[in-house]
């Protein structure tokens, strides 16, 4: 079962920038990023970040607006202070460079068991229990004969995890990266390829005649959501070098004075009242709205100064 999985890996592996020649910084990055995020969403501003800040001194050394800003649209903007943040300790208590174990990686903001693990493996060679969803859910199938893995992450998952992680410290960081790509590509949550799979044979899974799931998946709502309305208020604030005036949330798009507006210089007038347009089109609730705009506030993501709200200095 390793050596089918790891030669299946080493054979089909996406070429992703952040294996193989990579700072455990990129590695870092990326762990935090990929986090409820598909890759194809994150590679291009895991890129860009790279380019501006190719060490934690240098994104340290940013303005956490600047920082939510270069996020862009990944969602979940909290991970972009951690990261910051994450720098930031890195400077002050590691001279600067990524710390190589799971125990001092744990002390980072925004760092939790998993992504640890995953850095201290994947940027350090380390052997380490690493267990994601795409793992959880191989598991479950190809040990343990179930559809889809526990809701939540359990004890007995991750000692079933750890009773396979190969003893030799080499083939443990492969077998947890193909354990991985095999989730992500082919052992997926609704369409599994098992005719692609290199250890269908060996599936209890399949032996079992493939039993549906205890459990239906339910994803995360979206539309009408205070996750949209603020992910849309954000936009708003990316977009805008200066304050943009609370009214300006809260009037309707035909009454939209954004080009009057004092604290907008004209090279983001455009930009700012695209992104107000379409703050206006979800036709939000102004409880819903002042709700949204009240918990970026509480979490740091946007500040209040007398002329608007603006992202925080």
């Amino acid at each position: 079962m390793h050596s089918a999985i790891e030669n299946w890996f080493t054979a089909t592996a996406r070429d992703l920038p952040w294996r193989g020649d990579c700072s455990p910084w990129g590695v870092l990055v990326s762990e935090i990023m990929l986090q409820q995020t598909p890759v194809v969403r994150v590679q291009p501003v895991w890129e860009e970040w790279l380019r501006r800040w190719p060490t934690p001194a240098a994104l340290a050394a940013e303005p956490s607006g600047e920082v939510l800003r270069a996020w862009g649209r990944l969602g979940y903007p909290r991970r972009a202070l951690r990261l910051h943040a994450a720098a930031t300790a890195i400077v002050e208590r590691f001279g600067g460079e990524v710390p190589g174990s799971r125990e001092e990686l744990l002390t980072l903001p925004g760092v939790g068991s998993y992504t640890a693990a995953a850095v201290a493996a994947f940027a350090f060679g380390r052997r380490e229990n690493v267990v994601d969803t795409n793992i959880r859910r191989v598991h479950a199938r190809l040990v343990s004969g179930k559809a889809l893995p526990a809701q939540a992450l359990t004890a007995a998952e991750m000692a079933l995890s750890a009773s396979l992680l190969p003893a030799d410290v080499g083939e443990s960081v492969l077998w947890n990266a193909g354990v991985m790509e095999l989730g992500a590509l082919v052992c997926t949550a609704r369409s599994p390829k098992c005719g692609l799979c290199p250890v269908a044979g060996e599936c209890a899974w399949i032996a079992a005649g493939r039993p549906e799931p205890d459990y239906i998946p339910k994803g995360q709502p979206w539309a009408g959501t205070d996750r949209q309305v603020r992910g849309a208020v954000m936009a708003v604030l990316r977009a805008a070098e200066q304050p943009v005036h609370r009214d300006l949330f809260l009037a309707p798009a035909a009454d939209l004075a954004v080009e009057a507006e004092p604290g907008l210089d004209a090279a983001h007038r455009g930009p700012v009242r695209t992104a107000l347009e379409k703050l206006h089109a979800l036709e939000t609730d102004p409880s819903q709205l002042e709700r949204a705009i009240a918990g970026l506030l509480t979490d740091g993501l946007a500040q209040h100064s007398p002329t608007g709200l603006h992202l925080p200095n």
